[in-house]
């Protein structure tokens, strides 16, 4: 029996972060298209999903700061105990969010808002940036777990302002499209 080496292994991990980011890139897509068949009546607790998300969403945000904290002081335990725990609560989060735009209708912005202009930049770059972030925050992970810290550091120095930004811009984007949402 061969055993796997090091680069190998490297190799698959990337191929599964790649794959793993595209497959959740397109359910979100074809979702927000509304291409899958939603249930007649929507169930009772569909309309506290986002404020749901926007709670773990600003946990995650703490979290990442309470992480460069900890990797700071060379904690490195608490540090990944941290990053682990933002790395679940980011999981229910996009289960969550798919579940979220899958069941409900699409809620706009009001056209004739002032804010409309900030709303869609913020709501742009976030989106974007939450599809950039997947890969690399699943890399930064396999680097960290493997202690791999240079490549680690080297992947962290993209993956943890881009996350932070995310976490930070969804609680804004809840904020501003919240009182829009039918209840």
């Amino acid at each position: 029996m061969s055993t796997t080496t090091q680069p190998n292994k490297d190799q698959q991990f990337f191929r599964f972060a790649i794959g793993i980011s595209v497959v959740v890139f397109i359910a979100v897509i074809v979702l927000n298209r509304k291409v899958l068949p939603v249930p007649s009546e929507l169930p009772s607790w569909t309309y506290f999903l986002p404020k749901l998300n926007a709670i773990i969403n600003g946990t995650c945000s703490l979290l990442l700061l309470l992480s460069l904290y900890f990797i700071k002081q060379k904690n490195i335990s608490a540090h990944k105990t941290i990053n682990i725990t933002a790395f679940i609560l980011s999981s229910i989060f996009l289960v969550s969010y798919v579940l979220f735009h899958w069941l409900a209708p699409q809620t706009y912005f009001p056209e004739d808002n002032p804010n409309i202009g900030i709303y869609h930049s913020i709501l742009v770059s976030h989106i974007v940036l939450a599809a950039v972030v997947l890969p690399l925050v699943l890399l930064s992970f396999y680097r960290g777990l493997q202690m791999q810290v240079e490549l680690h550091k080297k992947i962290v120095r993209f993956s943890y302002p881009i996350w932070l930004y995310v976490t930070i811009t969804g609680v804004v984007v809840y904020l501003m499209i919240s009182p829009y949402y039918p209840h």
